[in-house]
């Protein structure tokens, strides 16, 4: 059996960035991501996120790619919601998302800055908070604080 410990910070945003994510529907669909990926054998350490987004801290299971295994959390998320009438409407996930691989010794930076989403984007939208990630500048000193 293969062994793996690659830490992977994922984000990914609703269709059209609609702001549908507020408490109390974050808090389930965050709960029921965590507990299908807990039936899927895939570690979530931390998830969280903000109006429009989700960040999820996991660890790479070894028989998926980070490509399946985000969709097997998008995908499934999105079908329950719909099942059961979370949102007034469709709920959809956005098709794009971000992964990046985490250092053990950013894991704990990591964790607080999805801790602290709401504090976070008071100050940062999800789109300046996503060209940061994508121009590869990382987590800013100050988000933290």
């Amino acid at each position: 059996m293969a062994y793996l410990k690659i830490w992977i910070h994922a984000v990914w945003g609703t269709k059209n960035r609609q702001p549908i994510l507020k408490p109390p529907i974050l808090n389930t669909i965050c709960t029921h991501i965590a507990g299908n990926a807990k039936d899927k054998g895939i570690y979530i350490d931390r998830i969280n996120g903000h109006d429009d987004h989700v960040h999820v801290l996991m660890l790479l299971k070894a028989d998926l790619s980070i490509a399946k295994q985000i969709q097997l959390l998008k995908g499934e998320s999105a079908y329950w919601a719909n099942k059961n009438n979370l949102i007034n409407g469709v709920f959809e996930w956005s098709a794009q998302y971000f992964a990046a691989s985490v250092s053990n010794d950013k894991v704990n930076l990591v964790r607080n800055y999805i801790d602290r989403q709401q504090t976070h984007h008071q100050r940062r939208t999800f789109q300046e908070e996503y060209q940061i990630f994508l121009k590869g500048i990382g987590y800013i000193e100050g988000d933290f604080s």
